[in-house]
């Protein structure tokens, strides 16, 4: 949960007034002497001038504190770090465990007293939000592929479509059951006071396009209901694109041969249609040729408009997983200004390429190395390659088995910043990988959400079949 004093954000060099001066950077030059300036400078400019300035892809790019003379102890820096910055999760799955364990009853007892007092199942309650400072999360609405995935009729559909109703309608129940400890979905532009009012930032995303049923206006409707990123999939493709795995009917999962070759023709249309909606595209999940079909990097079409997201995947050149992001599509991301939200799922990383021949294509986990540690390794291999602009955090609390040591739940968000810092990430680069980045994204998400529908770029209509009856 976010403190009471928070330090001066700097986005791309403009301030964000708040109630507390002190830094967590101690690699910068004090400056005594323009200090007062700089002060002034800071309480007279606006969230205003950040979020609704002309659009650019680097509009928030940098993250910076302004600083009082003094030693910083290592606690200290990482504090000053949670309470200057929202430390937003790009995906935590608490949603589909209220649904397993409590069949989305969240008015009783057995419910509402671990969630508030500590004890939940899992990774996440009340207390351990805030123990861990976490400053928000995109709370998924998650919803599996359905049994037969290789039946995208409607009919094979409407199960989904009606589960995630469901789940979005808990999510929004629960955010009323506690208006004290939750924000409402908002914008990029309310995040930030949410936060500073002491709320968790809680806008909601959906995992895979098999929960819109092949109909666009239950991606508008998800939308208004408080979804900001869909994921084009889940392990399971669709009609817009290729997934990375598919679910096997005897359980499991193996490496998914392609449907598409990447996005289909359907899934051009509906990118485009995320990106006048204002909807931010997730590419984890997807295979590495959704990836750079989406990135661009395929002649004849520029992919996504805006930048992009992958809201819970980890670097495949230390994790060789189908999951994880390779180090082309790495490149790619820096060009379209995207963040890639690392997962602490310890099979996306700890693995080694599987020597077995008759394996799912997947490779082995390496027990030793899902640690903390070793998910710094992965979001230092990111930033070292493209620029800490463009590296987040996306857990997967909740929706994962176990966890690395040292990561064992939301409390836990600490003692990953602090490792950042001793493996040399300045304070200014942790802030953005906290939570800096994501908003960033998001906010020039909606920017080009508005210049598409000002320049009259209209909804995609649904295909639908003709119910006038033959003659």
């Amino acid at each position: 949960m976010p403190g009471s004093e928070k330090g001066y954000l700097l986005y791309g060099g403009t301030s964000i007034p708040d109630q507390c001066d002190e830094s967590v950077n101690q690699k910068r030059t004090p400056r005594h002497d323009l200090g007062p300036l700089i002060l002034g400078i800071g309480v007279t400019l606006s969230l205003a001038i950040i979020f609704f300035a002309p659009a650019s892809k680097n509009a928030l790019a940098g993250l910076s504190y302004i600083t009082k003379p003094g030693p910083r102890t290592l606690a200290e820096r990482v504090d000053r770090i949670l309470e200057a910055t929202p430390l937003i999760d790009g995906h935590n799955d608490l949603a589909i465990l209220i649904r397993f364990l409590y069949n989305n009853h969240i008015y009783n007892a057995n419910f509402t007293t671990p969630f508030e007092e500590g004890g939940l199942a899992q990774h996440v309650d009340i207390p351990r939000l805030r123990a861990g400072k976490n400053g928000g999360a995109f709370w998924s609405a998650f919803v599996p592929c359905p049994k037969d995935a290789a039946d995208f009729s409607d009919a094979n559909y409407a199960d989904s479509v009606a589960f995630t109703y469901t789940q979005i309608d808990m999510l929004t129940r629960l955010r009323a059951l506690y208006p004290a400890v939750f924000s409402a979905p908002g914008t990029s532009h309310t995040a930030l006071s949410s936060y500073k009012s002491g709320l968790l930032i809680s806008p909601l995303g959906i995992e895979g396009l098999h929960q819109i049923g092949n109909t666009p206006s239950n991606l508008r409707h998800y939308h208004a209901l408080g979804a900001r990123y869909a994921t084009l999939t889940h392990n399971c493709h669709n009609i817009y694109a290729d997934a990375a795995l598919l679910e096997l009917p005897s359980g499991g999962l193996e490496v998914a041969p392609p449907k598409w070759g990447g996005v289909s023709a359907a899934g051009r249309e509906l990118v485009a249609e995320m990106n006048r909606l204002g909807m931010i595209v997730d590419l984890a999940h997807v295979s590495h040729g959704t990836m750079r079909d989406v990135l661009g990097a395929k002649e004849g079409w520029g992919g996504s408009q805006a930048p992009v997201i992958f809201s819970h995947s980890s670097a495949y050149t230390i994790c060789p997983h189908p999951r994880n992001v390779p180090d082309d599509v790495l490149r790619l991301m820096r060009a379209n200004g995207g963040v890639v939200m690392v997962n602490f799922s310890p099979d996306f990383v700890s693995c080694v390429a599987s020597s077995d021949p008759s394996s799912s294509g997947l490779p082995s986990f390496y027990p030793q190395n899902s640690t903390l540690e070793h998910v710094v390794t992965h979001i230092l291999h990111i930033g070292n390659l493209i620029g800490f602009d463009h590296v987040g955090l996306g857990s997967d609390f909740d929706g994962i088995e176990s966890t690395p040591r040292g990561l064992e739940d939301v409390s836990k968000f600490p003692g990953l910043v602090a490792e950042l810092l001793r493996s040399g990430v300045s304070d200014e680069d942790a802030g953005k990988v906290v939570g800096g980045n994501i908003l960033r994204v998001w906010a020039e998400v909606e920017r080009v959400a508005a210049r598409l529908q000002k320049s009259g770029v209209r909804a995609l209509e649904d295909s639908l079949p003709n119910l006038r009856r033959a003659v």
